[in-house]
Protein backbone atom coordinates (compact mmCIF):
# COMPACT_ATOMS: atom_id res chain seq x y z
CA UNK A 1 0.00 0.00 0.00
CA UNK A 2 1.68 2.97 -1.08
CA UNK A 3 1.28 5.70 2.06
CA UNK A 4 2.46 8.82 0.09
CA UNK A 5 0.01 7.84 -2.80
CA UNK A 6 -2.15 10.18 -4.52
CA UNK A 7 -5.45 10.01 -1.88
CA UNK A 8 -3.14 10.50 1.04
CA UNK A 9 -1.67 13.82 -0.51
CA UNK A 10 -5.20 15.04 -1.39
CA UNK A 11 -6.66 14.50 2.26
CA UNK A 12 -3.43 16.18 3.21
CA UNK A 13 -4.11 19.42 0.79
CA UNK A 14 -7.75 19.30 1.59
CA UNK A 15 -6.71 18.74 5.59
CA UNK A 16 -4.63 21.66 5.80
CA UNK A 17 -7.27 23.75 3.62
CA UNK A 18 -9.82 23.35 6.42
CA UNK A 19 -7.22 24.01 9.28
CA UNK A 20 -6.12 27.48 7.87
CA UNK A 21 -9.60 28.43 6.67
CA UNK A 22 -10.63 29.81 9.99
CA UNK A 23 -7.33 31.09 10.44
CA UNK A 24 -7.49 33.20 7.72
CA UNK A 25 -11.37 33.83 7.08
CA UNK A 26 -11.53 36.72 9.53
CA UNK A 27 -8.24 38.62 8.25
CA UNK A 28 -9.37 38.61 4.74
CA UNK A 29 -13.21 39.84 5.82
CA UNK A 30 -11.14 42.27 7.33
CA UNK A 31 -9.84 43.15 4.60
CA UNK A 32 -12.51 43.37 2.58
CA UNK A 33 -14.13 45.78 5.02
CA UNK A 34 -11.43 48.00 5.16
CA UNK A 35 -11.78 48.54 1.12
CA UNK A 36 -15.35 48.94 1.36
CA UNK A 37 -16.12 50.93 4.44
CA UNK A 38 -12.52 52.14 5.39
CA UNK A 39 -12.63 50.85 8.39
CA UNK A 40 -10.99 48.08 10.18
CA UNK A 41 -13.76 45.09 11.86
CA UNK A 42 -11.77 42.09 13.06
CA UNK A 43 -14.16 39.33 14.33
CA UNK A 44 -11.59 37.54 16.74
CA UNK A 45 -14.69 35.32 17.40
CA UNK A 46 -14.09 33.54 14.04
CA UNK A 47 -11.65 31.26 14.34
CA UNK A 48 -14.28 29.66 17.21
CA UNK A 49 -16.76 29.72 15.07
CA UNK A 50 -15.47 27.87 12.54
CA UNK A 51 -14.20 25.34 14.80
CA UNK A 52 -16.31 22.18 12.77
CA UNK A 53 -13.91 23.29 10.18
CA UNK A 54 -11.24 23.10 11.88
CA UNK A 55 -11.88 19.92 13.93
CA UNK A 56 -12.42 18.05 10.17
CA UNK A 57 -9.10 19.60 8.50
CA UNK A 58 -7.34 18.45 12.12
CA UNK A 59 -8.82 14.96 11.79
CA UNK A 60 -7.83 14.64 8.42
CA UNK A 61 -4.48 15.53 8.93
CA UNK A 62 -3.87 13.24 11.79
CA UNK A 63 -5.22 10.64 9.60
CA UNK A 64 -2.61 11.01 7.22
CA UNK A 65 0.20 11.86 9.53
CA UNK A 66 -0.77 8.46 10.67
CA UNK A 67 -0.50 6.91 7.34
CA UNK A 68 2.68 8.22 6.15
CA UNK A 69 4.19 8.43 9.19
CA UNK A 70 5.56 12.26 9.55
CA UNK A 71 4.23 14.68 11.88
CA UNK A 72 2.24 13.00 14.44
CA UNK A 73 3.58 14.22 17.38
CA UNK A 74 2.85 18.13 16.36
CA UNK A 75 -0.78 17.54 14.67
CA UNK A 76 -1.91 15.45 17.26
CA UNK A 77 -1.24 17.46 20.28
CA UNK A 78 -1.83 20.54 18.66
CA UNK A 79 -4.97 18.99 18.07
CA UNK A 80 -5.75 17.75 21.37
CA UNK A 81 -4.87 21.53 22.88
CA UNK A 82 -7.21 23.24 20.36
CA UNK A 83 -9.99 21.20 21.29
CA UNK A 84 -9.45 21.10 25.26
CA UNK A 85 -8.63 24.94 25.44
CA UNK A 86 -11.91 25.62 23.50
CA UNK A 87 -14.10 23.35 25.35
CA UNK A 88 -12.73 24.28 28.78
CA UNK A 89 -12.92 28.33 27.29
CA UNK A 90 -16.50 27.39 26.28
CA UNK A 91 -17.61 25.68 29.88
CA UNK A 92 -15.79 28.39 31.50
CA UNK A 93 -18.43 31.25 29.72
CA UNK A 94 -21.51 29.14 30.51
CA UNK A 95 -20.38 28.33 33.98
CA UNK A 96 -19.47 31.98 34.71
CA UNK A 97 -22.34 33.67 33.00
CA UNK A 98 -20.41 35.22 30.20
CA UNK A 99 -22.07 33.20 27.46
CA UNK A 100 -25.62 34.31 28.97
CA UNK A 101 -24.46 38.19 29.72
CA UNK A 102 -25.18 37.65 33.16
CA UNK A 103 -21.35 38.31 33.76
CA UNK A 104 -19.93 41.40 32.37
CA UNK A 105 -17.05 40.54 29.86
CA UNK A 106 -14.52 41.97 32.64
CA UNK A 107 -12.24 40.67 35.01
CA UNK A 108 -10.47 37.30 35.70
CA UNK A 109 -13.52 35.26 34.20
CA UNK A 110 -13.03 37.33 30.53
CA UNK A 111 -9.33 37.17 30.68
CA UNK A 112 -9.74 33.11 31.44
CA UNK A 113 -12.39 32.79 28.54
CA UNK A 114 -10.10 35.18 25.92
CA UNK A 115 -6.69 33.10 26.90
CA UNK A 116 -7.95 29.88 25.96
CA UNK A 117 -9.37 31.30 23.16
CA UNK A 118 -5.80 32.48 22.33
CA UNK A 119 -4.25 28.62 23.28
CA UNK A 120 -7.01 27.67 20.98
CA UNK A 121 -5.82 29.85 18.11
CA UNK A 122 -2.25 28.81 18.62
CA UNK A 123 -2.83 25.26 18.48
CA UNK A 124 -4.54 25.83 15.34
CA UNK A 125 -1.42 27.51 13.93
CA UNK A 126 0.92 24.75 15.24
CA UNK A 127 -1.34 22.57 13.33
CA UNK A 128 -1.68 24.35 10.36
CA UNK A 129 2.36 24.67 10.48
CA UNK A 130 2.39 20.88 10.62
CA UNK A 131 -0.09 20.78 8.15
CA UNK A 132 2.41 22.37 5.72
CA UNK A 133 5.18 20.81 7.08
CA UNK A 134 3.65 17.54 6.60
CA UNK A 135 2.50 18.39 2.53
CA UNK A 136 6.20 19.11 1.82
CA UNK A 137 7.06 15.63 3.46
CA UNK A 138 4.82 13.99 1.13
CA UNK A 139 5.52 15.95 -1.69
CA UNK A 140 9.58 15.81 -1.35
CA UNK A 141 11.04 13.23 -3.26
CA UNK A 142 14.09 11.33 -1.70
CA UNK A 143 16.88 9.86 -3.47
CA UNK A 144 15.67 6.68 -4.00
CA UNK A 145 13.02 8.08 -5.68
CA UNK A 146 14.48 9.96 -7.95
CA UNK A 147 16.32 7.18 -9.15
CA UNK A 148 13.59 5.01 -10.01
Amino acid sequence: MNRKGPFTKILAIVGAVLVWFPLLAPVLFSLVRLSQSRRFLFDYLMPAELFPAALVGGVLLLWVAWRAHSRRKLISWGLGVAVASLVGGQALAVISGLASGETEPNGWQWALVVASLTIYILALMAIGVGAILLLRDLFNKTQSEVKD
